[in-house]
């Protein structure tokens, strides 16, 4: 006899829109007459061995709304990388409690981490159905056109380079600002949808897709210095050299990496500091500043795309409804249909699972400084209604009377 229990958790980075998902999960299952219990997983991956889960089918609608709204995961999250012994606990607790389906809301990893799972419920003939719902503000799944997180994070990264260009045509200088994308440089490329005016920063976009030369970095900034008496750039922190190391190992002369060797990027702020002692020392540029978006960029509340709320919620609902009426397990993906609308599918775990997409040629300027207006055709519908807009004095110069 069916239990009708289901499992939903959240991994990886949080965003600003992944409630919604988790939210879509819960409401859309409830609408399925056999569904007995929805569970939530505290902390992903780690919850589940744990056996530490929550009952969301006791959750009112009304407070489920709320914490839709809400940025970052609500179940908390998990930096758990599982291998496939991992898994095989995961689907031997998920077996000891009956349940029959798992959702999964997270990214590359994410989703291996549910192909694994369902591959062991296969092999035992367990009846699991296994379904991995997108989330990264990375927008590095293979797959999909975008994905959630992304549009919103995107939102955020725009908003604060027209503010950093309006804070530095003030004062002049250069500023640098780093933005997070070990691999895929979308996040950093949508730096550029803060521009109005043709002299507007970021002047230098640098992205991961290209090889950083540093040479050729000072260089650049020269001459845009040069030209418009100031320099806004916009970096990625998965910049490397054409061996692939990262910059910021190259330059520092410590480096702290992370539970899986990987350089630590996101928690420091040192290529920023780095990039700009090279701009002072080898430039002679007195005013330099640089910052490090870090975690603000991924759940900054009250910077929220309403594209990506919505589409955050449907694909917790597909999910739902691939499930209970699908037979097979899958990764949703969203496809664009038009100039702006979309449409769901399910696609096989092994097309998604442990790769990566990184930003295509088309959307990358000939320089490699810059994006090509088929990415800002691209990024512009996702980041929603009611973007803010900057404008300028239209000043009517007086003629010089001691100075003419």
């Amino acid at each position: 006899m069916p239990s009708g229990k289901i499992l939903v958790a959240q991994g990886g980075g949080p965003t600003a829109v992944i409630n919604q998902s988790l939210v879509g999960v819960v409401l859309e299952s409830r609408r399925f007459q056999h569904v007995t219990r929805v569970y939530g997983a505290l902390h992903g991956v780690r919850g589940i061995v744990n056996e530490e889960f929550v009952d969301l089918t006791q959750e009112t609608s009304h407070n489920l709304e709320l914490v839709a709204a809400t940025p970052s995961s609500a179940l908390g999250s998990t930096r758990d990388k599982p291998d496939i012994a991992y898994c095989q606990q995961i689907f031997e607790v998920l077996r000891a409690h009956e349940i029959e389906h798992f959702f999964y809301i997270g990214g590359n990893d994410s989703s291996d981490t549910v192909r694994i799972v369902s591959e062991e419920a296969h092999k035992a003939g367990y009846p699991l159905r296994c379904i991995h719902i997108p989330k990264t503000i990375d927008n590095d799944l293979v797959g999909s056109d975008h994905t959630p997180g992304f549009p919103s994070a995107a939102r955020f990264v725009a908003q604060a380079f027209a503010g950093a260009n309006l804070d530095n045509a003030a004062l002049p200088g250069v500023y640098v600002g780093v933005v997070m994308g070990r691999h895929a440089g979308f996040l950093t490329a949508a730096s550029a949808l803060g521009k109005k005016f043709p002299d507007d920063g970021p002047h230098l976009i640098y992205l991961p897709e290209r090889v950083f030369v540093l040479e050729q970095f000072l260089a650049d900034v020269k001459a845009t210095y040069e030209k418009y008496g100031r320099c806004v750039i916009a970096v990625s922190e998965g910049i490397h050299d054409a061996s692939g190391e990262p910059i910021a190992s190259l330059l520092a002369k410590e480096v702290e990496r992370d539970a899986h060797g990987n350089v630590q990027l996101s928690g420091t702020g040192a290529l920023a500091d780095l990039l700009c002692d090279e701009i002072k020392a080898k430039l002679g540029i007195k005013r330099v500043r640089g910052d490090t978006f870090g975690y603000l960029q991924r759940s900054f509340i009250g910077c929220v795309s309403d594209v990506d709320q919505r589409e955050a919620r449907e694909v917790g609902e597909k999910a739902v409804q691939f499930a209970m009426w699908g037979d097979r397990d899958g990764s949703v993906a969203i496809k664009r249909t038009g100039f702006y609308s979309v449409d769901y599918e399910l696609l096989p775990l092994t097309e998604v699972a442990g790769k990566t997409r990184t930003m295509e040629d088309e959307f990358i300027s000939a320089s490699g400084t810059d994006v090509t207006d088929a990415f800002r055709l691209y990024l512009r519908p996702l980041l929603g209604s009611g973007m803010p807009d900057a404008f300028r004095l239209r000043a009517a110069k007086v003629a010089k009377v001691l100075k003419p």
